[in-house]
């Protein structure tokens, strides 16, 4: 039995051997057993579960080829998704729960309080200029937890925006708001691609730095600098070298 060990418990099979040694008396067997009857009826329901889901996907076919084509979310992710916001946010019924009573023609504020209704977008707690930390709003729990599921998986891709803006984050505010703040971007993403029937389209791992050039100049001269080295600019590197 200590042969099935997996993970790090695989570096201890000498001490679970020892452990695992000795006799079962017969009440304990039969806890046991009654304890495996129990995982194995679980594990049929949550198989009949998942029959169930796949039999009602077919009809969300083009939804979840575009959820799909975000980094981080799979079929089970879509499923979840799918289920509580619906195939289309802003007719659905709970589309309903998030409208405001005067809403812009850009739909922005639709999208404000669906991100709101989920638990996604970040606390406020500003008070006379100065902003200072605040818990997250609470939301849908089912949603958040795939969300922020999603936002871990999508911070392990290669070359990704998504990788970029997680570890800009995750050194100033720490890896679990990071990973909140990453499902909310996503949230976003699904609002717009379910919205508007529009694929995926990876940033790139680049862009925060095309997008803040002065702050990555001064943070890059930060670092040579510590290390003793000096930026020259190509004219004066030129003119230098003739």
């Amino acid at each position: 039995m200590a042969a099935l060990a997996k993970g790090h418990a695989r570096k201890k099979i000498a001490p679970l051997t020892a452990a695992l040694g000795g006799q079962l008396a017969q009440h304990q067997r039969f806890m046991l057993q009654m304890q495996l009857h129990r995982i194995e009826a679980t594990e049929q329901q949550i198989a009949l579960l998942d029959e169930e889901i796949e039999a009602r996907l077919p009809p969300y076919r083009a939804q979840i080829a575009l959820l799909t084509s975000i980094p981080g979310i799979d079929r089970v992710s879509n499923a979840a998704i799918l289920a509580e916001i619906g195939p289309d946010p802003g007719s659905s019924v709970r589309g309903r729960h998030v409208r405001l009573r005067h809403r812009r023609p850009s739909g922005r504020p639709r999208l404000r309080r669906g991100r709101l209704w989920a638990g996604a977008c970040p606390g406020n707690n500003e008070s006379a200029g100065k902003k200072k930390p605040a818990a997250a709003r609470n939301g849908n729990p089912h949603l958040l937890t795939v969300l922020c599921n999603a936002a871990i998986s999508a911070s392990r891709k290669k070359a990704s925006y998504f990788k970029a803006k997680y570890y800009s984050l995750k050194s100033r505010i720490g890896g679990g708001k990071a990973a909140l703040a990453i499902g909310h971007k996503l949230l976003i993403c699904i609002w717009h691609m379910l919205t508007n029937g529009e694929f995926y389209r990876d940033l790139g791992e680049g862009y925060l730095d095309r997008c803040n050039q002065q702050q990555t100049l001064k943070r890059y001269a930060r670092k040579l600098d510590a290390l003793g080295y000096a930026i020259v600019p190509k004219q004066e590197a030129a003119a230098m070298a003739a």
